[in-house]
């Protein structure tokens, strides 16, 4: 007797904790499944939030869009029967040639005295050292001279 005193008090026990073990198996689940459903939700509700900021800057570009003018623009058409390459390419070689011939005068019409006379003989030696000869001196002075005047 003593030993189904025993059995049944092992049977209690097995059946007892094995329910308690299972119990707290689908208490666990059932957490974990809220918890899955409560990230869905708002995952559901970003989606949601995502949508209606598209929507708003769909039709915010749809505001924007380019619209054609009101005024019917005709194009007119162009005559090029007066076209004429003279024209529109003129011969500079006359104006070149009047240009170098001023610019030769100032040189010729100075010397070195009045060169000398004008910047003093330490600066036009200077002038003949740096640019080399006596005549770019002189040149130099024709642009000097031009400059003050």
């Amino acid at each position: 007797m003593n030993y189904t005193k025993l059995y049944i008090a092992a049977a209690v026990a097995v059946f007892g904790f094995g329910g308690c073990t299972s119990n707290s198996q689908v208490v666990q689940l059932q957490n974990q499944t809220m918890r899955q459903s409560l990230i869905i939700q708002r995952q559901q509700r970003q989606i949601a939030e995502l949508k209606a900021k598209l929507e708003t800057k769909k039709q915010n570009v749809a505001k924007t869009s380019y619209t054609r003018p009101k005024k019917n623009i005709k194009l007119k058409k162009v005559e090029d029967t007066n076209y004429s390459s003279d024209y529109m390419y003129p011969d500079d070689k006359k104006q070149k040639t009047a240009k170098t011939v001023a610019t030769a005068t100032p040189a010729l019409s100075m010397n070195k005295t009045e060169c000398i006379a004008m910047i003093g003989e330490a600066k036009f030696e200077r002038y003949t050292q740096m640019f080399g000869s006596e005549a770019a001196a002189i040149k130099r002075c024709a642009m000097i001279r031009a400059m003050k005047k």
